[in-house]
């Protein structure tokens, strides 16, 4: 077996690129695609651009969604000997892209695994939304078909955390509409082409957002980003009463007072109160 290159270690690197700008990739990710033995890429053609742009001259190796899992297990061996750069078309490695199950096998065979962090499209547009970044979730693409896009909606809607998405042009304003059926009509942004000449981050409520891409797709990469929902409006005297007798079946009327106070945010002495009145 090979050896690596003298002052690199045996291993996988895990290398962010740029998202649009060559400027941004690190030094330090520059030097490791010159100097790992291979480099695994997503795209020969898209990243022997960024190969030329660090002076890189190393071999590339396709590693994508679609690579047998032969692909995989040859790399894992290699890394045994030899140094193995991951990079995707953009950003960061394994944020909506390929990667995850090289990572899992590379430490299984107790690899050394090293990621030289930087670009992510992800977190420029959460700093571009102007909306709480607190809390967010990733949610990548969304599916194509309107059941299962529905459904994937559904799932977080009470999530109290900014939600990112990625997009494409031709898809954007079906998807915003179908965002503010699910979620609500709330404040959100569109940022495309970040880091680009072209730039641009439009901010409105999700409703709003579609009617403005409705018969003028954008060209470009695309990042949703949604905000949280409003607060919740307070429980009814009703509710309340619902949630003191369904607990009270369960439990004595102390504890189910304090389980019903945890779970509305209300005071437990007059949740207390109210659960005698009831039981009277």
């Amino acid at each position: 077996m090979e050896t690596s290159h003298v002052g690199l270690e045996p291993g996988l690197y895990i290398v962010a690129g740029p998202i649009g700008n060559l400027g941004d990739l690190t030094p330090r990710g520059a030097e490791i695609l010159r100097l790992a033995d291979v480099v695994a890429v997503e795209d020969t053609r898209v990243s022997a651009r960024l190969l030329r742009h660090a002076g890189s001259d190393r071999p590339m190796i396709p590693y994508h969604d679609h690579s047998a899992d032969s692909v995989r297990a040859r790399l894992v061996d290699r890394m045994a000997g030899e140094s193995v750069a991951l990079l995707s078309d953009a950003g960061t490695p394994l944020i909506s892209d390929p990667g995850y199950k090289l990572v899992r096998d590379a430490r299984a065979a107790g690899r050394r695994i090293t990621t030289l962090p930087g670009p992510s499209a992800a977190i420029a547009a959460l700093t571009l939304s102007g909306l709480p970044t607190d809390r967010f979730l990733f949610m990548g693409f969304l599916p194509s078909k309107a059941k299962a896009r529905g459904d994937a909606l559904d799932e977080v809607a009470a999530l109290r955390a900014t939600l990112v998405f990625y997009e494409s042009g031709p898809r954007l304003s079906d998807s915003l509409s179908a965002m503010a059926a699910h979620l609500g009509d709330r404040e959100a942004a569109v940022s495309r082409e970040i880091s680009k000449t072209f730039e641009e981050t439009a901010t409105g409520t999700l409703r709003q957002l579609s009617a403005r891409y409705a018969d003028a797709p954008p060209k470009g990469e695309i990042v949703v980003t949604v905000g949280p929902p409003g607060e919740a409006p307070p429980p009814s005297a009703e509710d309340v009463d619902g949630a003191l007798l369904d607990a009270m079946i369960r439990l004595p009327v102390s504890k189910a007072a304090g389980e019903v106070a945890k779970k509305f945010g209300l005071d437990r002495r007059a949740l207390y109160d109210r659960a005698m009145e009831l039981k009277a």
